[in-house]
């Protein structure tokens, strides 16, 4: 019997709460996540900065921290998956958010 794997929970645009998204976008190595996935949607292997150190438990508690908050969207490609921002659904409920955020990470 073969196993089948399913999409990753995520959550709904009206569950997305504010306090959830920040604390997701706090941590340095989180941040600097997703300012790079905002440059376009990357292969889930590319979720890193900080390179080969970072073990892969860590990387994917940093992933799942985002997905859960609602920041990104991990869609399942095979043995791999393609990370992006939820654009649509942060704007929809947090207004200028996301833009404010990544706009004054890139300017420290």
């Amino acid at each position: 019997m073969a196993l089948e794997i399913t999409d990753l929970p995520h959550p709904a645009r009206d569950d997305l709460r504010l306090t959830d998204v920040l604390f997701a976008l706090s941590d340095p190595e989180r941040l600097a996540c997703v300012r790079r996935i905002a440059e376009g949607p990357w292969a889930l292997a590319q979720c890193t900065t900080s390179g080969p150190w970072m073990s892969k438990s860590a990387k994917s508690h940093l992933r799942r921290v985002l997905r859960e908050a609602g920041v990104i969207r991990i869609e399942s490609r095979g043995r791999g998956g393609r990370l992006s921002i939820r654009h649509e659904d942060l704007e929809a409920r947090f207004p200028g958010l996301i833009g404010s955020v990544l706009g004054a990470a890139a300017k420290t």
